[in-house]
């Protein structure tokens, strides 16, 4: 491979000819030889465009001239563009202000646009110039909030709008389709399938409200504060002036932290969107847990759902369907909560005035966000959509309830329906043999009480 030698306050060190990093991003990958977990891409992205507006505001403020603020924004757009993606190979298990990240956009910003300005030692350096205005305590929790901002509304929202609209449209088709309900995991009174949809349809619309309020406090952004929330070395309107900018270019209204301090120090913006991904998470493993359990087949189980075949289910038994997107959801839900634990934990690491887990916040949010966006779609897509009823045995089960005795309690009472119930169960009798066999109720009207139909 071949090397340059690159010079920096701690010495000489080698990199790589072919890549536009510097010392401080080589020395990181020599010290923290940790794990396979990347620096998520999108908070690469988000630096850039923090950089690509700081740029401007400090040229507009005199800091920078034309030349210098204009190279910066065309390396930004490669960047932005996935261009230089080669270029950034440091992983979350770094320092935890996420400052080896910062230098690594700072350095391949300076050294790209050294290139493009034709070699020019004096185009760009990667603090005096790059990082100008600016500290990886404030910039890198800003990149956070903008990359999971943009996630959440792209992407998240949307997928979870489909699979509750989804929901929805299941909820009006199996209106007129009445089953056995079932508490505690046993036979209860009648319901609509339709009503059990629609109580799933509305899960997910609270966790969409969850979801778009815990954004709130992540359109809160600190930039500005530059080290520990003073503003050292940064103008009075710097902050707020590239804020307006990023908002501007993401169509996101991002503002400034209404307390730099609170911003920097703490995460709970951060974890606030976790624990919404976390309820959502809780809110599909039931829904799916009741889907699967009702397709439960197809000749022993409950069978009231078809799912739909979509590939063989079994290395060894032929013609076996199983739940398979449903297993998917529930092992990426299980993610999904178990990063709350991780991200709770981080977010009581803000020691004064700086957090020092960022960068596996950044990959918990985003890695739940994905999922959470990708399991919606994928489950939407390929169960959800052609799960059909199987009215035969959804009949079956009802006319074999003995729940729909309780109809009866409001005429007979409830210790003479106990007793027909139980007659029935014991004896393998339906429940008008039974209460006819009591004489408690006359047969016309036992036809009349136990009516379906009027139970809902």
């Amino acid at each position: 491979m071949h090397t340059h030698t690159a010079h920096d306050n701690l010495g000489s060190i080698e990199i790589p000819a072919d890549k536009y990093w510097g010392t401080v991003t080589q020395r990181t990958l020599e010290h923290f030889k940790i794990g396979n977990h990347p620096m998520p891409k999108p908070i690469i992205r988000a630096l850039a465009l923090i950089k690509e507006h700081a740029a401007q505001v400090n040229f507009e403020e005199g800091k920078l001239n034309q030349t210098q603020a204009e190279l910066i924004k065309t390396v930004c757009q490669e960047i932005s563009s996935g261009k230089l993606d080669n270029h950034f190979p440091l992983s979350i298990w770094q320092t935890g202000s996420g400052t080896h990240t910062n230098m690594n956009v700072n350095e391949v910003i300076a050294n790209r646009g050294k290139a493009i300005a034709n070699g020019s030692s004096l185009a760009l350096h990667p603090n005096d110039h790059v990082n100008k205005s600016q500290s990886s305590n404030d910039v890198f929790p800003s990149a956070i909030h903008i990359a999971l901002a943009q996630q959440i509304l792209n992407s998240v929202i949307p997928a979870l709008v489909e699979l509750r609209d989804m929901l929805s449209e299941k909820a009006r088709n199996f209106h007129d389709i009445i089953k056995t309900g079932r508490t505690h995991m046993m036979d209860a009174v009648p319901i609509r399938m339709g009503d059990e949809f629609s109580g799933y349809a509305k899960q997910i619309d609270w966790g969409i409200n969850t979801i778009e309020h815990s954004l709130t406090h992540l359109m809160e952004l600190p930039l500005g504060g530059t080290a520990v929330g003073t503003g050292l070395n940064a103008s009075k309107d710097f902050g707020s002036k590239t804020i307006e900018l990023l908002s501007d270019e993401t169509g996101i209204a991002f503002k400034p932290a209404e307390n730099r301090f609170e911003s920097m120090s703490s995460k709970t913006a951060i974890l606030s969107v976790q624990q919404a991904f976390a309820q959502v998470s809780t809110d599909l493993f039931k829904i799916t847990n009741d889907i699967r359990m009702m397709a439960s087949g197809p000749r022993t189980g409950l069978s009231e759902l078809e799912l739909p075949a979509k590939e063989p289910g079994s290395s060894i038994m032929p013609g076996k369907i199983n739940p398979t997107q449903i297993e998917a959801v529930q092992m990426a839900c299980a993610r999904i909560i178990s990063h709350n634990s991780g991200t709770a934990i981080a977010n009581m690491n803000g020691h004064f005035q700086l957090n020092t887990f960022m960068p596996l916040l950044a990959s918990n949010l985003l890695e739940s966000g994905q999922l959470l966006a990708d399991i919606s779609r994928s489950f939407t897509k390929h169960n959800l959509k052609e799960i059909k009823p199987n009215i035969d045995k959804i009949e079956l089960h009802l006319n074999q309830s003995l729940m729909l005795v309780t109809a009866l309690t409001k005429d007979i009472g409830y210790e003479n329906a106990a007793k027909i119930a139980q007659h029935a169960h014991q004896n393998n009798l339906s429940l008008r043999e039974a209460a006819i066999h009591f004489g408690k109720i006359a047969p016309a009207d036992f036809d009349r009480i136990v009516d379906v139909n009027k139970m809902l």
